[in-house]
């Protein structure tokens, strides 16, 4: 595993963990908890064949991570019941994009 993918991991990790730090402070375990959940998304990965390719931008690719489902998770940062889940798993997709951008410059 490259250096870039390690990094993408952390991420999807300290990220979560710095926005419930930064803004749900008295409840943070809970917060990373559901911010964490987003990653719950990237069982699509296993539909594609490999299911890991470390050079394949997930955004668009993979069914959890194109723009009909992004827009549902934007629709669940609305009612505060499921505001977190929305929020981490746009902090995943927007992670993913990132890589994204990453993988076409390294090109």
């Amino acid at each position: 595993m490259g250096t870039r993918a390690i990094l993408h991991l952390l991420l999807h990790v300290a990220v979560p963990a710095l926005l419930a730090w930064m803004f749900w402070r008295e409840r943070f375990a809970r917060a990373w908890g559901l911010l964490m959940l987003g990653w719950v998304i990237d069982i699509d990965h296993l539909l594609a064949d490999p299911v890991y390719a470390p050079g394949r931008c997930s955004i668009g690719t993979h069914p959890l991570h194109t723009a009909p489902a992004i827009a549902v998770y934007a629709g669940l940062t609305v009612p505060r019941r499921t505001r977190l889940f929305g929020i981490g798993l746009l902090v995943h997709i927007a992670l993913d994009a990132i890589d994204c951008v990453w993988m076409r410059h390294a090109n």
